[in-house]
C-alpha cells in the first residue's frame, strides 16, 4: 500500500481551541503523524511519499473561491488589524436573519467558521493545501491502477462544508479526493447520471461527516455513507440524522448509520455489514474511506468502546469489496494507541486485499 504524506502537517500547529465552554490545549495535535508514521514504519509499511502538487483547481470544485481565499489571507488580515498573533478565532457567528457584508477580520472569521476549534495560524492554509495534495495524490494513484493508497492527511477534513470550516478541518480532503475520482472515471467514457455512483465514501469516524455529506447531498455520482455518534448527543448536532438520505438528483444517495454511546466491537461491526451491503448495492468503482480512529474506547472526544482489534476486523471487511480504496487520516485522538490502531485498519485490508 502507497503511503503519501503531509510534510508541511507541522505549519499547523494552533495553540488552543474552545471546547464545551473551556480554552483548552489543541487536540488535534502535530504529534499525531509522527506516531502514525513511526507505527507504519514499525510494522513494515513503505515510508510516506511526498504528494504530488496539483494546484487549485480540484481544491475550487469542492469549496468556493472565496472561502478559499479567506483561508490564504485570513491570518495576515487578522494580525494587520492588531489582533492577537496566537490564532484566528472567531467570537460572533452570523446567524439567521444576520449579514454577511463585514470586512473586519473578526467579522469575516465569523463568517467562514461554524464553531470554535479551527483556529488558523500562520501555516494552517499552507498545510491544508498539502494535506488535499496527499488526498489528491491518492486518488491519482488510484486512477493509475493502484489497489489501495493511506493518504496520512494532517489537518483532516471531513467536517470542511464547501464555505466553512470546523472540527479541525479547513479544506475536506476526502470529498476533493472522491470528487476527482468522480471526475476521473467519466473522463474515461462513463456519465454518471447513467450508472450508479461512482464513488462512495464511507465515513468510519466518531463524528459524522457533515461537511462531506453536505457537499455531495444532491449529486448521484458520489454515494456517502457515515456512521457515527448519534447527533442528539454528539458533535456537529446539527447534521448526521437518519432521515438525511440526500435532495434532488442525489435523493438516495446518503446514508446515516447513528449509534447510540458505549458501542461495543459486535455492534459496530453490525452497522459496519449495513453500511458496506449499501455500498456494494449501488455498485461503485471506487472506494474512499473516512479513516477516524476516534471510535476507540477511551478516545477523548468520542464514547464508543472500539477495540485495536476490531480495527484489522473492519479493514479486512471493507476489502471485501474488492474496489480500489483510498483511506483518509481524519480523527483520532487517543494518542498512546492511534498508531498501533491506524496499522489494524490497514493491516486487516491488506491482509484480505
Amino acid at each position: 500500500m502507497r503511503i503519501i504524506g503531509n510534510p508541511e502537517h507541522a505549519a499547523h500547529d494552533p495553540p488552543f481551541e474552545i471546547l464545551d465552554g473551556q480554552v483548552v490545549p489543541y487536540f488535534e495535535l502535530p504529534r499525531r503523524v509522527t506516531i502514525i508514521a513511526d507505527a507504519l514504519a514499525a510494522a513494515g509499511f513503505p515510508a510516506p511519499e511526498p504528494p504530488r502538487a496539483a494546484g487549485l483547481e480540484p481544491v475550487k470544485a469542492i469549496h468556493d473561491s472565496d472561502y478559499v481565499e479567506y483561508l490564504r489571507t485570513a491570518y495576515a488580515a487578522w494580525v494587520a488589524e492588531g489582533r492577537s498573533p496566537a490564532a484566528v478565532m472567531p467570537s460572533a457567528l452570523p446567524l439567521r436573519g444576520l449579514r454577511t457584508a463585514t470586512r473586519s477580520a473578526q467579522g469575516r472569521a465569523g463568517i467562514y467558521c461554524f464553531d470554535l476549534s479551527a483556529p488558523i495560524v500562520a501555516g494552517t492554509y499552507g498545510a491544508a493545501r498539502v494535506s488535499a495534495d496527499a488526498a489528491l495524490t491518492g486518488a491519482e494513484l488510484l486512477l493509475e491502477g493502484e489497489r489501495a493508497a493511506y493518504a496520512l492527511c494532517r489537518p483532516p477534513g471531513h467536517h470542511a462544508a464547501r464555505d466553512m470550516a470546523g472540527g479541525y478541518c479547513y479544506l475536506n480532503n476526502a470529498a476533493i479526493a472522491a470528487h476527482q475520482l468522480a471526475r476521473g472515471e467519466r473522463s474515461g467514457g462513463d456519465f454518471w447520471g447513467m450508472r450508479p455512483a461512482v464513488v462512495a465514501v464511507l465515513d468510519i469516524d466518531f463524528h459524522h461527516g457533515n461537511g462531506t455529506q453536505a457537499i455531495f447531498y444532491e449529486r448521484s455520482d458520489v454515494f456517502f455513507v457515515s456512521i457515527h455518534g448519534d447527533p442528539h448527543r454528539e458533535y456537529p448536532y446539527f447534521l448526521g440524522f437518519a432521515d438525511e438520505r440526500g435532495a434532488r438528483a442525489g435523493e438516495g444517495y446518503n446514508l446515516n448509520l447513528p449509534l447510540p454511546a458505549g458501542v461495543n466491537d459486535a455492534a459496530y461491526m453490525a452497522s459496519l455489514e449495513t453500511a458496506l451491503e449499501a455500498i456494494a448495492g449501488y455498485g461503485p468503482s471506487y472506494l474512499v474511506i473516512s479513516a477516524g480512529l476516534d471510535t476507540f474506547d477511551g478516545d477523548p472526544l468520542g464514547d464508543f468502546k472500539l477495540s485495536t482489534s476490531c480495527y484489522a476486523r473492519i479493514g479486512a471487511r471493507i476489502a471485501q469489496l474488492g474496489l480500489p480504496t483510498l483511506f483518509v487520516q481524519e480523527g483520532g485522538y487517543a494518542i498512546d494507541a492511534l498508531g498501533s490502531n491506524v496499522v489494524s485498519l490497514l493491516s486487516g485490508f491488506e491482509a484480505r486485499a
